[in-house]
C-alpha cells in the first residue's frame, strides 16, 4: 500500500514538474496579449487602492493591471493576481519602479495620498498630497502621455489643476484626458434620493455639478430622473446630506464604476455619460464638474448645466467662490 501511494505521489510530482521544463515568462500570457486595456493603479496598497484593484481585476475590459505603491504593493499584487479573471496583474514597489508601472498604459487611476491625521492641518495634508500627485503625474507625462488619467487623490478641486500644470510643463497636456473623479457624489445622491422616493438607486439619475468637497458639491435635484419634485425642506436635507457624506464609504466602488465608464468610452461604446471634474467652459472657472460624454479621446463633450431653480442658482454661486480658491491653490503649487 505504501509503495502504491509513493508511486502515485511520484506521478503527480512528475506531472507538475516535468524534467527539463522551464517556464519562460516571455512566452507566457503575462505579456499582456489578451484583448483589452492596460490599466495602472497608483496607490494600490491604500484603503481605496486595494478594493479598487480587486474591482478592476474583475473588469473584463482590463487585460493588464499594474499595481503601484511605495509600500505593501507586493502583498496586494500576490492576493489579487490569483483571482481567476482575465487581467494579468503585475506589482511595482517604490519610486524606482514608477516608470515601469506606467509604460504603455491606456488608463491611469490615482487614489494615492494620505488621510488627514491628528495634529495635521488642512495645509499640511494639501502639501503632502499635492507633492505625491505632482510626482506621479510627472511619471505619467514621461511614460504614458496619451493615457486617460482618473484623479481621485484629495482635494480633487486642487489636485486636478496641479496635474494639468504638470502636464503643461511637460508639453503633454490634453484636457480631454484628465478627469477628476466625482462619481462618489453621484452614487451617494442616487442612493439618498432613491431612499426618499422609494426607488432602486440604479433607476435614479441625479446630476451633481461643481466640485468634490463641501459646498462645491451641488446636486441638481430639479433635474432628477425619473422626474419628481421635492419640498424646500427635502431639498435642503438631501443637498446637505449629499455634501456632508463620509467620502471613504464607497469611494473604491465609485472609482471602479467611473474607470469602467472610461474604458467603455475608449472601446467606442456610444452614449457613455458620467459626471466628472474637468477643464470646462460651462462657467467662468477653468475646471468644473458636470456631465461629460466619454469616448475614445476621453471627455469628448462637456454638457451645459441646463435650467436651475433658485435654490440651485444660489448654491452655484457659493460653489464657484470656494472652487475658485481651490483651483488657484492647486495652480500656485506648481507655479510657485
Amino acid at each position: 500500500m505504501e509503495s502504491s501511494s509513493s508511486q502515485r505521489v511520484a506521478r503527480i510530482a512528475a506531472h507538475l514538474n516535468p524534467p527539463n521544463f522551464e517556464l519562460r515568462r516571455e512566452e507566457c500570457r503575462a505579456k499582456g496579449g489578451a484583448p483589452g486595456f492596460k490599466v495602472a493603479i497608483l496607490g494600490a496598497a491604500g484603503g481605496i487602492g486595494q478594493s479598487l484593484a480587486l474591482l478592476m481585476k474583475m473588469n473584463p475590459l482590463v487585460s493588464v493591471l499594474h499595481l503601484y505603491d511605495v509600500v505593501n504593493s507586493p502583498g496586494v499584487t500576490a492576493d489579487i493576481s490569483h483571482m481567476d479573471t482575465t487581467a494579468v496583474v503585475r506589482g511595482f514597489l517604490g519610486q524606482p519602479q514608477l516608470e515601469a508601472a506606467l509604460t504603455g498604459m491606456d488608463l491611469v487611476v490615482i487614489p494615492a495620498g494620505v488621510p488627514r491625521k491628528p495634529g495635521m492641518t488642512r495645509d499640511d495634508l494639501f502639501n503632502i498630497n499635492a507633492g505625491i500627485v505632482r510626482t506621479l503625474c510627472e511619471g505619467v507625462a514621461k511614460c504614458c502621455p496619451n493615457a486617460v488619467v482618473n484623479l481621485i487623490s484629495n482635494p480633487v478641486n486642487s489636485t486636478v489643476p496641479i496635474a494639468a500644470e504638470v502636464f503643461k510643463k511637460a508639453g503633454t497636456y490634453n484636457p480631454k484626458r484628465l478627469l477628476g473623479v466625482t462619481t462618489l457624489d453621484v452614487t451617494r445622491a442616487n442612493t439618498f434620493v432613491g431612499e426618499v422616493l422609494g426607488l432602486d438607486p440604479k433607476m435614479v439619475d441625479v446630476p451633481v455639478v461643481g466640485g468634490h468637497a463641501g459646498v462645491t458639491i451641488l446636486p441638481l435635484l430639479s433635474q432628477v430622473k425619473p422626474p419628481c419634485s421635492f419640498t424646500p425642506e427635502e431639498t435642503e436635507y438631501l443637498t446637505k446630506r449629499i455634501q456632508d457624506g463620509g467620502t471613504e464609504v464607497v469611494q473604491a466602488y465609485a472609482a471602479a464604476k467611473f474607470a469602467d465608464a472610461c474604458l467603455r468610452g475608449l472601446k467606442g461604446d456610444a452614449g457613455v455619460v458620467e459626471c466628472a471634474f474637468v477643464a470646462s467652459e460651462v462657467t467662468e472657472l477653468p475646471f468644473f464638474a458636470s456631465k461629460v460624454r466619454l469616448g475614445r479621446a476621453g471627455a469628448e463633450e462637456v454638457y451645459q448645466l441646463g435650467p436651475l431653480n433658485e435654490y440651485e442658482r444660489i448654491g452655484l454661486e457659493k460653489a464657484k467662490k470656494e472652487l475658485a480658491e481651490s483651483i488657484q491653490k492647486g495652480t500656485n503649487f506648481i507655479k510657485k
